[in-house]
């Protein structure tokens, strides 16, 4: 075709890439025929119509298109046949040339990297070497990852030589010499490799010489230095570092060992060098120096430390006892029981502080004997401390014993005291109780009541005797010890003495009174007690009950038992009523007491009996355990025979031979069995025989089953053995009957033979005699047989006469069909001979003539037989003629008797007689010689013999020689085994055969012809070269049996560890923690024998190393097998220790879950506890209860934490560790912390129930307490009052102290209250109206109690007084004479010092006259108070005070009038000088304020913004300078006063004169220049007076006149100056700035604004704020705690009386509230600052009415103040009307003293003036007051 000479070129291409191109031009020749076949296709498709004939138009022979279609589809499959063969041919051309590519690319490889391994370069250091052995890893793992692709491409070449390439030699040469390049690269690696590593460690050696020299040096630098620390600090830095010193010299000891097996391990070229044998020396030398160093430093430094602690120590111990002398000094002892109690307590906790500091000082004492031993360099100051210390210690140790010895004393008297008290009132409730037994009655049970009480009695009489004996002891020892005290010691002992006399007496009255009726009484309940006792006790032990099972057997005797127990409880009481009883009716003859006799002896009688009852009833139910065991047994051996008579009964004859020894041998089986029970059968036999000796009761019972069961198992041991014997002989009987059937057979085959008439034809009627002679012979032959059937018969009948009719059956049958068969045959002869007389003759004769001619022929032969076969052919026909010779003789005999008998019936005798004679003599002449040949035939056979024995031993010999020269040596052990089982047996056959060898060698001499004696010797060369190879082989065998025997041990190695493996991968989980632990212990078992069976695979790897080392044929096997095992036993043990992890990790998993089980149910059980409902009958039995769940609760949530805290741990454990069963463990976790939970919760709802219940009854028993103390001090009230001012003080001073005594009971009583408002709204009902009752009379008392005190004190207070007050002013009087005198004697001033100086001394008067405002100020308000309340001395009283007031009122306006005209000289004087100094420093500042320079730098700015603030600073300061200059003097504001009053006056409308209130007295005048123009001062005065006598008291605080405030209040002008202002205000324009700030600069000072008048705020202005601030809700109710208390973030908003609560501004302006939260109303709330709340800054507090309570934290402190004043202000605003109506409107309610603290307020100023804070007592605290006058600069 058109490619077919491209697709046979011969061109495969000469390298690789020529035949890539090769390929890629076929495969496009492959697309081309590929495109061509639908060509071809369409082809045929075409042709198809002119190749179908009758179809269309036929151009040409439809044939010869079919011809050409079939040429051009063959030359296409010719073509496609070409394309597959070239590509076959190029793909191998690829492959060999990739082969040669590949090669190629390997052999540049090892020939690159022989030129690397063959570099000499190793490394000049230790890094260099690493990084070249780093290098040689990175070839050898590169030369690795090459092995495998060579490996392929070699593979690959081996593959093209076994296919017969046609490059296959040079790719064989390729190969082999690749392998020699690449096993001479590996060995260039190994050496280089080699020589790296020994440069590594040499280098590595120096390195580490170095490192360690160099920290040997670091170290001696440490160790040698001298600083051993200046304190005890210090010393123990330079302690601990030295010991971390240490720790690091022993770490580096192993290091230097390091060292020297680095060194040893070197190559010897190495070790031996100068610089590493020389260095390991040096080495040592400095880290010994090294540790000699440290240990002296070690003590130096401990030396060191010691002191330092030494002197520490004693000076703590000296401060501690230097603290206590003086408590000690200073301690006085109490008087009274509960102050000494304290005492005592502190000297309980004293005392194991002084034995704490015991042992610190005996340390120290042993710290400085140590020092002092080493000749410390500070010895003396070491003894000067040890012996001060010591000395102190001793000193306070005696003083303490001396200040205890006096408490122990002080303690001894007073607990005599209250022991004492205690006894008497103990003797006494006793004396009551006696007395109380007078009204039981005189019947028994009254008696009897009686002499209970009374034997109680006795034993606290008893106890009480010899508490008053202690009691006489300890007064005798304390009087003797307190002689002062002695006579109060002895009255008491002598009250207890008087007490216990009468007690006794009582006792003995009662004792007498009662007689000998209640010890009779008392013993008779006692007999009648006993009586039915033992009656009760009889009718148990009397009880006929049998047990009927062996469970009730055993539970009657334990109850027995316990029954024998009672009594012997009940012995003692017996013994003792016996005695009483004895007693009672010793010498009695009353018919009473002989019945009381009778009754005892019947108690006597009753007591044996029931001893006796007792064992007779324990014989009997010991005899029926006893019996009911030996009925449990006797069923279970009932069962056993049972079983054996059934099967016994059950066993049936077999009826064939098989069968019957089948049945004997089951029977045997049974048999053994059968002895096995025998033994368990004899032992109940004999135990049932004891138990009938023993045993009356059961015994008949006992005896019937024993011989039952011994009869029954005689009978079956019985019954077997017949069994067994019926068997055997049924076996006999059917052997026998087998051949009786096998007999007859035969004889009915017989009988068809003999029955055989067909002898008519006389042609084969000598034939037929023959054959009848044959069988007659045959017949004869198996005679034997039937006689010897029937001696077995006769036998078997002998033996087994009951098998007598069966044999005597079959034997008659038998000889039956033998007669029968015996007279046929006779019969068939007779016919046979009587068919033809003389034929049968003449045929017999000639018929022996023929046969004896051919055995003459026979006998004439000369062959004697060429060979052994041939002459036993010959011998057996030898044997064969002397057979039928004796058969010819019986013919003989035959012919003799026809002859005789045609003799007698023919006449022709001698004709007859002749044949006979010629016959018989041939007969007889053939004998010799057949006996001749028959020796010859002999001897030719012991030749041929002796040769075939040659020929059989050398033939015997070759077929062994083989077995004996095998290689086949097995393929497992028992293959091998056999083998030499095999080589045994020939090696045993070759001895066995050696005697017959050498027999047959000896019988070589005993033949007349003797064999070759070639194959003599080849015989005895064969058999001694049979036995060498025989006993190689033997070796052979050996070794190979020890090979299959190591594969075998192999194999059940890997079997035992494989079955190990399937325990160890088994998946099988515990279901609790003791199968767990037993899967742990089972597991451990299974890896202890895992462990020794690694003795085992130690075995196999000696023997598998013994035969390698012996140069075993298969060592290679022995290895790979070892290290099979190997890896099976390292991946086993692999396996267990993982399997052991998991089971471990289980065990744990099942340990917490019993641990959790365990602690949920002891959660469940401690939630019983704490869900009780038990809340106490009263106080103490509540506080017990609260007490024992304390404890409880305690005890739980230390004990249950612990365990919970443990399980959870262990919890975490396994999850942490990544339990496979975390899931589960977190569910078991979170449930028990629930419970435990929940738990905590019952006991936190209990404790809240008993602290509920416990606060309950404290509250009535201490409102009890309370009331019994108010009531006591009520009546010690007195009722008389002083005479003078001595003794009224006197008086006071003791009511004082009364009212003191009360006031501590004021807590108690506020207490109650508290409790009962607390406890009312926590209960309600029946418990709040008690609660309300106990207040109430608490309350009641104590209101009465207050009442009566305050009206005391008031009436003494009077009294004090009046006194005080006329001392007060007569003092007074005299000192304003002596001030009168001062005023009048001042010099006039000339200038402003002398002025000043002038001024100063007559304001020194005034302090001298303020300083006694005070005074005045006291005794006017005292006067007016007296006269006030109307003091019973009013007239004395007011007529002191008019003439005090009026002395004072001239020194004042005497005074005055001389400071008004200092003040204006002064004024004229300071305005010229301030006026000079302000115009100085303006125009000293005028340059600062004007200069332009704005700074160059950052730095310079920052310095002018700072002198710029300290202008304005300095500026804001002469502010005020300024104001006070523009200030008006004091006559033009007089003038400007005066005229302003007369312009009001002018435009005021006259208005009728308002009355004015009456005062009794005169108040002090002001001066002059102090009231305003148009103002008297009596009005002034009189108006304030009023107001002041308006004021009622708030909180306790009269009117602020009585107040110190107030005497500045009453130098000012009051309301109507205020009000005058008020009305220029409204009716005048708004001033002009300069006229304000005149006005500005009159308001008063800070310091001075209490002197002013109050001006009330505008609420609106204040009540209105809003910001954002922290909330925290405290309490949602009054005493409920909010749910949430945590911190939020709220816009809150202060409006008209109600705060609000907003997310944010927003949310505010659009009133959309926080949460839903409405807006708390303010009415009655509280506000404060937290001062108990620590964790936030500027945080207050809000109450409210309804007991919510709110924290609030501000930004600042500022803004806190703000909000607290404002939300008070709106508190304030909130306030009822009638609150509003009952204050002054000038006035706040909470009273002036609170008003005039703080400034006067104006509306433009309000945000201006922060709020003075009150604290709780009243008193002003000032937080902050900043008071701006001057307008803010915009």
């Amino acid at each position: 075709m058109w490619s077919g000479g491209r697709l046979q070129s011969q061109d495969f291409g000469k390298h690789l890439h020529g035949v890539e191109d090769l390929l890629q031009i076929h495969a496009l020749v492959e697309a081309d025929i590929a495109v061509q076949a639908e060509r071809i296709k369409a082809v045929g498709t075409a042709a198809q119509r002119f190749t179908t004939p009758g179809e269309g138009y036929k151009p040409c022979d439809p044939q010869l298109v079919q011809e050409r279609v079939d040429m051009l589809e063959l030359c296409y499959r010719e073509l496609v046949e070409l394309a597959g063969k070239r590509r076959a041919k190029l793909e191998e051309s690829r492959r060999l040339w990739k082969f040669f590519w590949d090669m190629g690319e390997e052999e540049a490889w090892i020939r690159e990297q022989e030129q690397i391994l063959s570099s000499d370069d190793f490394g000049k250091d230790l890094t260099s070497v690493l990084r070249l052995i780093s290098k040689h890893n990175a070839f050898r793992d590169e030369m690795s990852g090459r092995y495998g692709p060579l490996q392929h491409t070699t593979a690959q070449g081996h593959c093209l030589v076994r296919e017969g390439h046609f490059g296959a030699h040079e790719v064989a040469e390729h190969i082999r010499e690749i392998e020699e390049q690449w096993q001479h690269l590996e060995a260039l690696a190994g050496e280089r490799e080699r020589r790296l590593h020994e440069a590594s460690s040499l280098y590595q050696f120096q390195a580490d010489a170095d490192d360690m020299e160099a920290w040997l040096m670091d170290a001696l630098r440490l160790v040698s230095s001298p600083e051993v620390g200046h304190d005890e600090y210090s010393t123990q830095s330079l302690v601990k570092k030295h010991k971390d010193v240490e720790e690091e010299i022993q770490n580096h000891r192993p290091a230097i060992a390091v060292l020297h097996e680095q060194a040893q391990s070197l190559p010897p070229a190495f070790a031996h060098a100068p610089e590493v044998a020389e260095r390991l020396p040096a080495v040592e030398q400095r880290y010994q120096e090294l540790a000699a160093l440290a240990e002296r430093r070690k003590q130096d430094l401990q030396d060191a430390l010691n002191l330092y602690k030494m002197f520490s120590e004693a000076d703590a111990c000296g401060l501690w006892i230097g603290e206590k002398e003086q408590w000690l000094h200073a301690m006085e002892i109490p008087e009274k029981l509960e102050d000494l109690e304290v005492v005592q307590q502190r000297f309980e906790t004293l005392e194991p502080e002084m034995n704490n500091l015991a042992l610190r000082i005996t340390a120290i004492n042993q710290i400085a004997g140590q020092l002092l031993s080493t000749d410390h360099r500070n010895k003396e100051s070491i003894q000067a401390t040890q012996e001060q210390l010591n000395t102190r210690w001793e000193r306070f140790r005696t003083l303490a014993d001396q200040k205890k010895a006096a408490l122990t004393s002080a303690l001894n008297i007073q607990n005599y005291y209250l022991e004492c008290n205690e006894t008497k009132s103990w003797m006494r409730e006793k004396t009551k109780v006696i007395e109380s037994t007078q009204e039981l009655g005189n019947d028994l049970a009254g008696v009897m009541a009686l002499q209970r009480k009374l034997t109680g009695m006795e034993r606290d009489l008893e106890a009480i005797q010899g508490k008053v004996l202690d009691l006489q002891g300890e007064a005798a020892t304390l009087a003797a010890e307190h002689p002062g005290q002695a006579t109060p010691i002895l009255d008491k002992l002598a009250d207890i003495k008087a007490v216990w006399t009468e007690l006794r007496e009582t006792m003995r009255r009662r004792e007498e009174s009662l007689g000998e009726a209640s010890k009779l009484q008392g013993f008779l309940r006692d007999l009648d007690d006993f009586q039915a006792w033992l009656s009760r006790t009889q009718t148990a032990v009397a009880s006929e009950d049998v047990p009927a099972t062996l469970a009730e057997a055993e539970q009657l005797l334990s109850q027995h038992e316990s029954i024998r127990n009672e009594i012997e409880h009940y012995k003692d009481d017996y013994q003792s009523m016996r005695a009483m009883g004895q007693e009672v009716t010793q010498g009695q003859t009353d018919a009473q007491y002989m019945f009381l006799q009778q009754r005892l002896e019947a108690l006597d009688t009753g007591w044996k009996e029931l001893g006796q009852m007792w064992e007779n009833r324990h014989h009997l139910l010991s005899q029926a355990y006893s019996f009911q065991l030996f009925l449990r047994d006797t069923k279970q051996v009932e069962g056993v025979l049972s079983n054996q008579e059934y099967v016994l009964s059950h066993t049936d004859m077999p009826s064939t031979l098989q069968g019957a020894e089948a049945s004997i041998k089951k029977h045997e089986d049974f048999m053994t069995t059968m002895e096995a029970n025998g033994e368990k059968i004899k032992g109940l036999v004999d135990a049932g025989r004891k138990l009938i000796v023993g045993d009356s009761v059961h015994a008949d019972k006992v005896q019937e089953k024993v011989d039952s069961i011994d009869g029954r198992h005689k009978r079956n041991r019985d019954a077997a053995n017949e069994l067994l014997r019926r068997l055997r002989d049924n076996r006999e009987l059917q052997h026998f009957l087998q051949d009786c059937q096998e007999l007859t057979l035969w004889i009915n085959e017989k009988m068809l033979t003999a029955q055989d008439m067909s002898y008519d034809e006389a042609r084969n009627l000598h034939t037929k005699w023959q054959k009848h002679q044959a069988f007659t012979a045959e017949l004869a032959s198996n005679k034997d047989w039937l006689d010897k059937i029937e001696k077995e018969g006769q036998q078997l009948m002998a033996e087994k006469p009951e098998l007598e009719p069966v044999v005597k059956e079959k034997l008659d049958s038998l000889h039956q069909l033998w007669d029968e068969l015996e007279s046929t045959t006779k019969t068939k002869a007779q016919c046979l001979f009587d068919a033809n007389r003389a034929e049968l003759f003449t045929q017999s004769c000639s018929a022996l003539e023929a046969w004896l001619a051919g055995l003459q022929a026979q006998l004439q032969s000369d062959d004697y037989g060429k060979d052994l076969t041939s002459v036993n052919i010959l011998l057996k026909k030898q044997q064969m003629l002397e057979n039928q010779m004796d058969v010819r003789e019986k013919e003989v005999e035959a012919i003799q008797s026809q002859a005789l008998a045609l003799s007698q019936e023919d006449a022709n005798t001698a004709e007859v007689e002749g044949k006979f004679r010629a016959v018989e003599e041939k007969f007889l002449d053939l004998r010799g010689p057949l006996k001749e040949r028959c020796h010859k035939l002999l001897a030719s056979k012991e030749e041929h013999q002796f040769n075939r024995d040659l020929e059989d031993e050398i033939l015997w010999v070759r077929e062994r020689m083989p077995m004996a020269i095998s290689t086949d040596h097995g393929k497992d052990l028992p293959t091998v085994q056999l083998l030499i089982k095999k080589n045994q047996t020939l090696q045993k056959e070759i001895q066995g055969h050696e005697p017959r060898v050498e027999e047959l060698l000896g019988r070589r001499a005993g033949l007349v012809r003797c064999g070759p004696v070639e194959r003599m010797e080849e015989l005895r060369e064969a058999w001694r070269e049979l036995g060498h190879q025989a006993e190689l082989r033997h070796q052979r065998l050996e070794r190979a049996h020890a090979a299959q025997q190591f594969y075998f041990d192999v194999a059940e190695a890997e079997a035992w560890m494989g079955e190990q493996e399937l325990h160890m991968m088994s998946q099988e989980k515990a279901k609790d923690e003791l199968i767990a632990q037993a899967m742990v212990k089972k597991h451990l078992v299974m890896e202890q024998a895992l462990d020794d069976y690694a003795q085992t695979i130690h075995q196999l790897s000696n023997q598998s190393r013994d035969m390698v080392a012996s140069e075993h044929p298969e060592s290679e096997r022995l290895t790979l097998r070892q290290g099979q095992v190997d890896k099976l036993y390292a991946s086993l043990k692999d396996l267990a220790e993982e399997r052991r992890g998991k089971l471990q990790e289980h065990q744990r998993l099942c340990q917490l879950k019993r641990d959790v089980d365990d602690l949920e149910q002891w959660i469940s059980e401690r939630e019983v506890v704490a869900a009780s409902h038990e809340l106490g009958q009263d106080y103490e039995h509540v506080t017990m209860l609260r007490d024992k769940f304390r404890e409880f609760s305690r005890d739980t949530s230390n004990i249950g934490q612990e365990r919970v805290d443990a399980v959870n741990l262990l919890a975490d454990e396994l999850i942490s560790s990544g339990h496979s069963e975390n899931a589960t463990i977190a569910e078991w976790k979170d449930g028990l912390n629930d419970a435990w939970a929940d738990l905590l919760e019952l006991i936190d709802t209990r404790s809240q129930m008993l602290a509920a219940s416990y606060e309950l009854h404290r509250f009535y028993h201490d409102a009890r307490q309370t009331l019994a103390q108010v009531q006591h001090k009520q009546k010690q009230l007195p009722d008389e009052v002083g005479r003078d001012l001595n003794t009224a003080e006197a008086m006071q001073r003791m009511h004082t102290a009364y009212e003191h005594d009360i006031q501590a009971l004021s807590a108690q009583v506020k207490q109650v209250q508290e409790d009962a408002m607390r406890l009312q709204k926590a209960y309600a009902g029946e418990k709040a109206d008690d609660i309300q009752r106990h207040e109430q009379a608490v309350s009641e008392a104590w209101t009465e109690l207050l009442s009566s005190s305050h009206g005391r004190r008031q009436l003494l207070l009077d009294t004090v007084d009046k006194f005080r007050f006329f001392k007060m002013v007569r003092d007074l009087m005299l000192w304003m004479d002596g001030v009168h005198l001062q005023i009048d004697a001042q010099e006039k001033p000339r200038d402003v010092s002398s002025a000043d100086l002038v001024i100063k001394n007559h304001q020194g008067i005034k302090a001298e006259v303020e300083a006694r405002t005070d005074s005045f100020n006291s005794c006017i308000a005292m006067g007016t108070a007296l006269l006030d309340k109307g003091h019973y001395a009013s007239d004395k009283i007011s007529e002191k005070l008019s003439q005090l007031q009026e002395r004072r009122k001239e020194i004042g306006d005497r005074w005055q009038e001389k400071m008004d005209w200092l003040q204006i000289v002064m004024e004229v004087l300071m305005f010229g000088r301030d006026a000079s100094m302000a115009e100085a420093w303006l125009s000293s500042q005028e340059p600062i304020v004007r200069s332009a320079e704005l700074g160059g730098n950052v730095d310079e700015v920052e310095n002018l913004i700072k002198r710029h603030e300290g202008f304005q600073k300095l500026a804001a300061a002469w502010e005020e300078r300024f104001l006070a200059l523009e200030k008006l003097t004091t006559l033009e504001e007089k003038e400007r006063l005066r005229h302003e009053e007369e312009e009001r006056r002018k435009r005021r409308p006259p208005t009728p004169p308002e009355p004015e209130p009456e005062v009794t007295v005169q108040p002090v005048l002001l001066p002059d220049s102090q009231q305003g123009p148009g103002l008297s001062i009596a009005d002034g005065t009189s108006t304030l007076q009023s107001h002041l006598s308006e004021l009622p008291t708030v909180n306790g605080i009269y009117p602020d006149s009585e107040s110190p405030q107030m005497s500045k209040m009453a130098e000012v002008t009051s309301g109507a100056r205020t009000d005058a202002l008020a009305e220029e205000k409204e009716q005048s324009p708004a001033p002009s700035p300069k006229a304000r700030t005149k006005l500005l600069a009159l308001t008063p000072e800070p310091a001075h604004s209490a002197t002013l008048p109050l001006q009330s705020p505008d609420p609106t202005a204040q009540e209105h704020m809003e910001g954002p601030l922290c909330r925290k809700q405290e309490m949602e109710a009054q005493g409920k705690k909010a749910a949430n208390r945590s911190w939020q973030n709220v816009y809150c908003v202060l409006r008209k009386g109600s705060l609000g609560f907003y997310k944010d501004a927003k949310n505010a302006s659009h009133g959309v509230p926080y949460h839903g939260e409405v807006p708390i109303s303010l009415q009655g709330a509280q506000c404060n600052v937290a001062l108990d709340y620590k964790k936030r800054k500027h945080v207050f507090k809000l109450g409210l009415s309804d007991g919510k309570e709110y924290l609030f934290q501000a930004k600042d402190e500022a803004e806190m103040s703000t909000w607290m004043r404002l939300i008070n202000a709106s508190v304030a605003c909130t306030l009822t009307p009638q609150q509003d109506t009952e204050d002054p409107p000038s006035l706040t309610g909470k009273g002036m003293t609170r008003a005039v603290s703080m400034p006067p307020v104006s509306p433009n100023s309000a945000t201006e003036i922060s709020v003075a804070l009150r604290s709780k007592d009243g008193k002003e605290k000032d937080r902050e007051k900043r008071f701006s006058f001057f307008k803010k600069k915009q």
